[in-house]
């Protein structure tokens, strides 16, 4: 009880400082604008695009799922730390800074979902050039196609009509496949190119066979994406939850040695406090890590 009570009046101190600090304002607004601000100042200009097409797809947080998230980790480093050291000053010490992985965590879910989508649309605009070929037989004309049905949407969009603009005004397509296979470096886009290059600059009498084989290819290593991506999310709850058991193993020592024991173990020896330290920071980097690669390269091949 004492605890909560101690832990409460915390929160009512920084939101006091807050308020007096800011007299005159909503508080939550204040807090709000501030962190836009921030965000606004510091953050790429890359993340800036990748996290306005997140919020056009509809997949950003709001508010409140941001305001739970920090509560989640405020309260569960709060607790953990706690059966860790017994001390309510660096209980709060690591229950703030686990705040700071919220934005890199955004960060890394932004990633993910703007690599989704990228790669959904490099999947139509492959498959869609193929079918659009094989009534106009021209590469140029293809592109022209997928443009007017509607079907892409921006970057990849107006990356396609940078290729048609460009084959225009060089007279030939080498220039546009360079600038569009650096821009989206995947295997599907560079053999598709390769092969439409070829039909291009060689000529061919029947392409149909080949370009049939080209959407299997492309079938076949768009169902290996999205099992791969099943297979991920499977993992990321199994290695989530052996991650935050691995916190609460300090509860297995406290059962053989005995709390009272135990904590007498904390105060006499700073050696035990550095290992739990570490046990902490190093299981905290254990997790973040993980979240890396659950999140990114998502599509990539």
């Amino acid at each position: 009880m004492n605890i909560l009570v101690l832990v409460s009046i915390s929160f009512i101190l920084i939101f006091v400082v807050i308020y007096r600090h800011n007299s005159g304002q909503n508080v939550y607004k204040y807090i709000v604008n501030r962190t836009s601000f921030i965000y606004n100042k510091y953050a790429p200009y890359s993340f800036k695009v990748i996290r306005e097409k997140v919020k056009e797809l509809g997949q950003e947080y709001t508010t409140k799922q941001y305001a739970i998230q920090i509560a989640a980790f405020m309260g569960g480093s709060f607790v953990i730390t706690y059966l860790y050291f017994y001390s309510i000053v660096i209980s709060l010490i690591y229950s703030f800074a686990s705040v700071l992985a919220v934005p890199y965590l955004t960060y890394l879910r932004c990633k993910r979902v703007y690599s989704e989508y990228i790669f959904e649309q490099i999947q139509v605009y492959t498959t869609n050039t193929i079918m659009e070929f094989s009534t106009t037989q021209s590469f140029v004309k293809a592109l022209e196609g997928v443009i007017e049905s509607g079907v892409l949407e921006d970057p990849v969009k107006a990356d396609v009509q940078v290729m048609v603009d460009m084959a225009y005004e060089n007279g030939t397509i080498n220039e546009s496949l360079v600038y569009f296979n650096e821009k989206y470096n995947y295997y599907i886009v560079k053999n598709m190119h390769q092969l439409f290059l070829q039909i291009t600059n060689e000529g061919a009498r029947d392409s149909s066979q080949a370009l049939e084989n080209m959407s299997l290819d492309i079938d076949m290593l768009v169902e290996g994406v999205y099992r791969d991506r099943m297979d991920r999310a499977q993992f990321h709850k199994k290695f989530l939850t052996f991650g935050f058991v691995l916190y609460l193993m300090v509860m297995l020592v406290q059962l053989l040695l005995g709390v009272d024991r135990y904590i007498n173990l904390l105060k006499s020896s700073p050696i035990v406090k550095f290992l739990l330290h570490a046990i902490v920071l190093i299981n905290t980097y254990f997790l973040l890590n993980g979240e890396k690669y659950y999140n990114e390269n998502v599509g990539a091949e």
